[in-house]
């Protein structure tokens, strides 16, 4: 598991909130609950592996303070996603900040490829998954607290690419999901997105492992993202920095969409 050095600075303006962050062992997930603690959060992370959450708990948390807690579950599993919001409300008293991100990508290739159960798969994990946590965190806690909700979506939601045209519809949808909600759940909820392009992460490898020199030479910064680029981005949309955006989905890619390229 890649980790990063502290965030750029020592303020503490998450202190006494919580967060539920999904798919968040490694990765964006893991950077951006890195960004959160460092920065006072109470979190809660989701993911399938138990060693994994075990590793990223004692990674975030070496102190032991409490402060992290983990959930073991397929972030599409009802059970799962109903447990995990209780024992967040139960140990944390509050459930400040949903991170929809966990995402799965089970088919690479064609879309006149694609088998219909991979495609439900993904539309089940990247997009429906991401409303129900949504309800399932309004109910418990936003609805008469307020509080703020950020979608991982993709620059493939944005722009289509090849391969992945699966992955790419469905944080299209994730994207205007952001804005429908943004809509419904104001003023005291605000719902944002981001849209990253490569990132550096096990996730992402196929798309540039290959030659990751000439992938970088594509973007005007010469390089792919990192964990925490997009960590410091979605720090900012769920603070109090950002209190007038809402339903907004910041892409961050290094300027590769303005070049027309993805």
């Amino acid at each position: 598991m890649a980790a990063f050095l502290a965030m750029s600075d020592s303020r503490q303006d998450f202190a006494g909130r919580a967060a539920i962050i999904t798919g968040a062992t490694r990765g964006i997930g893991f950077g951006i609950a890195q960004e959160l603690v460092s920065r006072g959060a109470q979190v809660c992370i989701t993911a399938r592996k138990p060693d994994e959450l075990e590793q990223a708990v004692a990674e975030l948390d070496p102190a032991g303070s409490g402060r992290v807690i983990a959930s073991r579950g397929s972030a599409d599993e009802g059970a799962h996603q109903e447990a995990t919001v209780e024992a967040t409300l139960a140990t944390f008293g509050r459930i400040d900040f949903v991170v929809n991100n966990a995402a799965v990508n089970p088919h690479f290739g064609p879309l006149m490829t694609a088998e219909s159960a991979a495609v439900r798969k993904i539309f089940e994990v990247n997009v429906v998954a991401a409303l129900t946590w949504t309800q399932l965190a309004y109910r418990a806690w936003l609805a008469d607290n307020g509080g703020a909700v950020l979608n991982i979506a993709s620059v493939g939601g944005v722009v289509p690419g090849p391969m992945i045209g699966v992955y790419n519809a469905s944080k299209a949808a994730l994207i205007h999901l952001t804005k429908q909600l943004a809509q419904e759940l104001g003023p005291t909820i605000r719902v944002n997105g981001i849209a990253p392009a490569v990132v550096k992460t096990d996730f992402a490898r196929a798309l540039y492992e290959k030659d990751e020199a000439a992938v970088a030479a594509r973007y005007p910064l010469q390089r792919l993202g990192t964990p925490r680029d997009t960590a410091t981005l979605a720090a900012f949309l769920l603070s109090d920095d950002a209190a007038w955006i809402t339903g907004q989905t910041v892409v961050i890619d290094g300027g590769i969409t303005s070049t027309g390229g993805v």
